[in-house]
């Protein structure tokens, strides 16, 4: 149920999505929860999975990209998204349409 209610932040709630600015967002402390897709290219994301758990910032696995490009309210599919902590994200785009 926790999985379910935190998904549901995802479409309401202050996002980046991305690996690249998830990232980012991870360098500077800015991410309350990771998401990332089961499907997604395990080393790519590994860096990413590494800083989450270092930092103790919940991690939520989805099962497939597509799934989680949805979530996001996207058009395309995503590796990887993060709720961010008080619209704190400062570098690009967030909550954009691709």
């Amino acid at each position: 149920m926790k999985e379910m209610v935190t998904m549901h932040r995802l479409q309401e709630g202050s996002k980046i999505v991305g690996t690249k600015q998830t990232l980012r967002a991870l360098e500077r402390n800015q991410v309350e929860v990771l998401f990332v897709a089961e499907d997604a290219n395990k080393r790519l994301l590994a860096k990413l999975t590494e800083m989450a758990e270092a930092n103790h910032i919940a991690i939520v696995y989805v099962k497939t990209m597509e799934e989680l490009g949805k979530a996001c309210n996207v058009k395309v599919k995503a590796a990887t998204a993060a709720l961010i902590v008080n619209n704190s994200f400062s570098g690009g785009e967030k909550n954009a349409n691709y």
